[in-house]
Parts: structure tokens; C-alpha cells; sequence
């Protein structure tokens, strides 16, 4: 499987021909996703899901056309039931040859925070600890992070035998949850971050992700680099040029017909693998899917295609 590449003008074109291929694997209707690094460490499990196979029933109409589908959906959700998804989850735990690990998740909230995981937080399948990563070296564990859009990204420290599964989103990354998790793992376990190899799993791409003028500007804020990541008027939208306050003088349009705002599109892709390597992690050890969510569909889901959709899940742990 071939990834599909997303095209940025600080990433050399020597540097994007040598990604790896990321292996597919079928196991009991299921097909699993592996980052080529992480699959060469014996002492390390993973696997990164998708939505083909499982026990739940989604109706969806993408293509002008209401079916029925059965999917893989690992996410607790309105239209699905308890019962399907703890049945998708065993199935997932089991095609990664994981059923006897502890499962650790965690309720995600778009945030900066880091937990450190042990024996103590396995005790439930369904973690209600609010927080957006998760960091072990404790054999046994299985780190957990759910998305339908977000980034999933882990992180494997392979000397000291200290993994990571965190949760970035726009405002994730915005807060830089994977360098801050890369700091925490160099506090408990003193993780160095040349020793670190970092997956990043399918999220949305810079293709279909657009976003408004406040995101440009939060961005603007805090990374000298943020220009690079965008697609379209960036450095307007960051000046505050298309401020809806004043466009419409400007304009001349009557109150309540101004034209919206510009858009751009943001790539979370590139703006984690800049934030990893400004942190320490060799640009060689960072990997990605170079899969779109909201474009392949068939394969993922997305909530921002979709809207009542389900969940897919990166694990990582030791064994």
C-alpha cells in the first residue's frame, strides 16, 4: 500500500521518497495497519484499526445512496450498542494478539494532558480519566487513543522501553500535546528523543481539513512555522485582513450579507512531524500513513465527512 503524500515546501523530495510502505494485515476480516518501524521491535505490540469488518451496523449515504454497512466501530456511540463495540474491541485486541494485555483508554477532551498509565488504571475496559496521551513503560499495558479525523500518534522509546499513545487534533496540536508528551516521557523514564520512533496513524489530510481565520491566528501565535503547514491566504487571514468586523464597511454590503470569510486548510500531518523533530526526534524516526480519513472513507472513518460515524483506535504497548 502505497501512501499518498502530501506535498510541503520544508520537506525535501529525497526525504518523502524514503517513507517506508506501512504494512495492511487481514486477520479475522479485520484489517490492521502497522507502522514499518514499530512492526521491527519484538519486545513492542501495535496496530492502528479501520473500519472494514466488526459487529456494528452504520447507515450511511455518502454516495447519494442509504446502505447499511457493517464496520469495525471501537468508539461508544448513540447509534451503536454497548454490547457490538465491546465485541469489535475483542476482536481488535485479539486480531493484534493483545487479548491478554490490560487495556488502558482515556476520555479524551482535545486538551494537553498526559497520564502516566499502570496496573491501577486496567481495572475497567472504559476509562473515564480526562486526558488526551498516555505514557508507560510498564509491561502488559495496551495504550488506547480513539479518533475519526484526529491524528494518532505513538511514540516508542527504544531503548528504555517507554511507549506513548496521544490524541492531536487541531487544538492538540496547536497546544503541542506531542512534544509535551515527549517531555513527560523524558521525565519519568529519562527517554531521550533521538531514541524515540514516532508513528503517526491516518487522520484528516491537508486536502479536506479547512479551517476558519481564528485557527489561522492561534496558529500564527505560536509557531514561526505555521505559514508552512497552511494551504491558502494564510498570512491574511493571520493579519486579521478579513476581520468580519470591519469587511463588511469595506464592502459595502448591507448587515447580513457580507461574503464569509476566507478559508484555509491546515496540515496536521506536517505541523506534528515539525513539533516532533524541533523536539528532538530525527526526522527519520517519524513516520506516517500518508491516508486521508475524510478522502478514503472506504477504509476510515470521518467525522467531518460523515457526522454520525464511528471510531477507530491506535494501540501501542509492551509486551
Amino acid at each position: 500500500m502505497n501512501p499518498v503524500v502530501t506535498k510541503r515546501k520544508a520537506l525535501p523530495r529525497k526525504r518523502l521518497r524514503r517513507i517506508p510502505r506501512w504494512r495492511q494485515r487481514q486477520v479475522r476480516g479485520l484489517r490492521i495497519l502497522e507502522a514499518p518501524q514499530f512492526a521491527k521491535l519484538n519486545w513492542l505490540v501495535h496496530g492502528f484499526s479501520t473500519r472494514t469488518g466488526g459487529a456494528s451496523e452504520l447507515e450511511s449515504d455518502l454516495d447519494g445512496r442509504k446502505r447499511t454497512e457493517k464496520v469495525l466501530n471501537l468508539g461508544f456511540s448513540e447509534w451503536d450498542t454497548r454490547e457490538r463495540v465491546l465485541e469489535n474491541r475483542r476482536n481488535f485486541f485479539a486480531a493484534l494478539n493483545a487479548s491478554a494485555m490490560r487495556q488502558i483508554a482515556m476520555r479524551q477532551i482535545h486538551s494537553d494532558i498526559v497520564r502516566v498509565a499502570n496496573s491501577a488504571d486496567a481495572e475497567s475496559p472504559v476509562q473515564t480519566a480526562k486526558a488526551d496521551a498516555l505514557i508507560t513503560n510498564e509491561p502488559g499495558l495496551l495504550l488506547t487513543v480513539q479518533v475519526a479525523d484526529c491524528v494518532p500518534i505513538l511514540l516508542a522509546d527504544k531503548k528504555r522501553h517507554a511507549v506513548a499513545a496521544i490524541h492531536s487534533g487541531w487544538r492538540g496540536t496547536l497546544q503541542r500535546i506531542a512534544e509535551k508528551t515527549l517531555g513527560r516521557m523524558q521525565m519519568e523514564f529519562g527517554t531521550r528523543p533521538e531514541d524515540v520512533l514516532a508513528a503517526l496513524g491516518p487522520g484528516i489530510g491537508q486536502c479536506c481539513f479547512e479551517v476558519g481565520p481564528e485557527v489561522a491566528t492561534e496558529y500564527a501565535a505560536k509557531f514561526p512555522d505555521a505559514p508552512e503547514w497552511f494551504q491558502g491566504p494564510f498570512d491574511s487571514l493571520a493579519r486579521g485582513d478579513n476581520d468580519p468586523n470591519w469587511l463588511p464597511w469595506l464592502t459595502m454590503r448591507p448587515p447580513g450579507h457580507q461574503p464569509p470569510s476566507p478559508r484555509v486548510h491546515l496540515d496536521l500531518i506536517a505541523a506534528n512531524r515539525s513539533i516532533l523533530s524541533a523536539a528532538g526526534v530525527p526526522v527519520g524516526n517519524i513516520v506516517f500513513s500518508g491516508l486521508c480519513t475524510a478522502c478514503r472513507t472506504d477504509l476510515f472513518f470521518s467525522f467531518r465527512r460523515e457526522r454520525v460515524t464511528g471510531r477507530m483506535m491506535a494501540a501501542v504497548g509492551i509486551r
